[in-house]
């Protein structure tokens, strides 16, 4: 039998992978999410404990929700003998729980339903997204926080107050019927976008990217897709794949962060750009596409180019135009000075990233800092480059992305 430690760090990878589907599926058994958490612990607490012992079983997900769904019946049991007026609504929960279903269908349905019930139109935006990210995708606070440029005690505070909601309304867990999915489907694309962007680039830790979040957020993009074929659905699935398939390019071996112009193109998963391709286009001759297959197309020029050089800038530029008019968020507009940069030069590029830094919103954004760094280093302007990749330096929790930034000053001369 393996050692204690190889158990510890296969569970360790088995939370990282199945604690939202453990979560989810004991969401609908127990009807309650914050029962539901402590369940799911607590049943990775016992598999610590005990697969050392008996071994890791042949089908891990079912035994988590089994053996978590039996704690909370224990736990609610326990919490009946001192409060009599929860004996019924225990008896009620306890019939429910033993005669549920584990199916394999059944289950993975359930972190659908969970995602429609945290992007309830009743929650305010930010709080759908956050609780999803938090309870399904098991991201941390911290990691959240960041990736909504907020402190952690607000973003701790909004999953908190959309805890309650979802307990006091009471909000539904389940997927919505056909006439009410457009009004829920633009939070729950943000969630699984924000999932993806999670996996693509970690906020931090020691490696660039977590693919259990790119392919989690693929998947649900394809759910998204059986469930409502809209354009823009199909566009964030295509936008999704094309920049997945990039993905084991944009490392080394040894960890190390390789930009997009540096990247080995034949690495590049062809499957995934031919997917997505077809998905961008079919989403563009729509008509009726917005921001997600705007961002799948600027990714297609990408995908279909031989090299950096080789890169049709003028068009890419052109479809960055037409997403500011559409979604004008400081990190497009600097995306698109970026691109301007690619097209017009360096220059160019720097008098947009300037005029966003200086109103504001990106001061705190390590990538607008690295950036500038890169315009005034291709510019020959040392001092400020190595000033711009400093504050960079300050701003970012990422491992590798910290080791490019110590690179890139290392070689300024």
């Amino acid at each position: 039998m393996p050692p204690p430690e190889q158990f510890s760090r296969t569970i360790e990878i088995l939370y990282r992978s199945e604690s939202g589907r453990v979560l989810a599926t004991l969401v609908r058994l127990l009807g309650d999410l914050d029962l539901a958490e402590e369940a799911m612990h607590e049943a990775f607490a016992v598999a610590l404990e005990s697969w050392p012992q008996t071994g890791l079983p042949d089908k891990p997900r079912p035994w988590l929700i089994s053996t978590g769904r039996f704690k909370a019946i224990d736990a609610m049991r326990r919490r009946a003998r001192v409060d009599g007026a929860q004996r019924d609504l225990v008896a009620h929960i306890e019939s429910c729980v033993i005669d549920a279903r584990l199916e394999d269908e059944e289950i993975e349905d359930d972190r659908l339903r969970l995602i429609f019930t945290c992007c309830h139109p009743a929650l305010p935006p930010e709080a759908q997204v956050a609780l999803t990210l938090r309870e399904i995708c098991g991201l941390t606070t911290e990691e959240i926080a960041r990736a909504f440029l907020v402190t952690p005690a607000t973003l701790a505070q909004r999953i908190v107050r959309a805890k309650a909601k979802i307990r006091e309304t009471p909000i539904p867990y389940e997927v919505p019927a056909p006439q009410e999915l457009p009004e829920r489907l633009d939070a729950v694309l943000q969630v699984a976008y924000l999932i993806f962007n999670e996996g693509y680039s970690a906020a931090a830790g020691a490696e660039v990217t977590r693919a259990e979040l790119t392919g989690e957020a693929i998947r649900l993009g394809r759910l998204l897709i059986e469930l409502q074929p809209e354009p823009e659905v199909i566009g964030l699935l295509a936008l999704m794949l094309l920049q997945e398939s990039r993905r084991a390019a944009r490392t080394s071996q040894t960890g190390e962060l390789i930009l997009l112009e540096h990247q080995d193109r034949s690495l590049w998963n062809r499957e995934q750009i031919a997917e997505g391709v077809a998905l961008e286009e079919k989403a563009l001759n729509s008509r009726r596409f917005g921001a997600y297959t705007l961002q799948a197309a600027i990714a297609a020029v990408h995908a279909g180019s031989e090299s950096t050089a080789a890169t049709d800038w003028q068009q890419i530029v052109a479809l960055y135009n037409q997403l500011v008019r559409i979604q004008p968020s400081p990190v497009v507009h600097l995306n698109r000075a970026v691109a301007i940069a690619m097209r017009d030069g360096p220059e160019a590029g720097l008098k947009h990233i300037d005029a966003l830094l200086e109103h504001g919103e990106l001061v705190n954004y390590y990538l607008a800092h690295s950036a500038r760094a890169e315009m005034y280093r291709r510019l020959g302007r040392t001092a400020e480059a190595r000033a711009s990749y400093k504050k960079a330096l300050t701003l970012t929790q990422q491992e590798p992305e910290r080791q490019f930034l110590q690179e890139r000053i290392r070689q300024l001369k």
